[in-house]
């Protein structure tokens, strides 16, 4: 259970610092923002991997994550305004 919890505040930090960081409206709500920062997160985890940045079996750091999760937001809101 605490596992999850931690998940979720992580999650809530990068979602909130990659919203903080990219300028322009972003969706709203502090589940959208638990949302962004998990999913920018695993993003960061698997490109790193697929870039060769990290082994099987790593997580990507702090500001892996955050940058991960910028990118998920700029991909939303292209996809969203058209």
């Amino acid at each position: 259970m605490m596992t999850f919890i931690g998940i979720l505040l992580i999650g809530l930090v990068v979602g909130l610092l990659a919203r903080f960081l990219t300028p322009g409206p972003t969706p709203r709500g502090v589940l959208v923002t638990i949302v962004i920062g998990i999913v920018g997160s695993v993003i960061a985890t698997y490109g790193g991997q697929a870039l060769g940045l990290y082994q099987n079996g790593e997580t990507a750091g702090f500001i892996g994550s955050v940058v991960g999760a910028i990118v998920l937001l700029v991909l939303a809101r292209l996809f969203s305004s058209r």
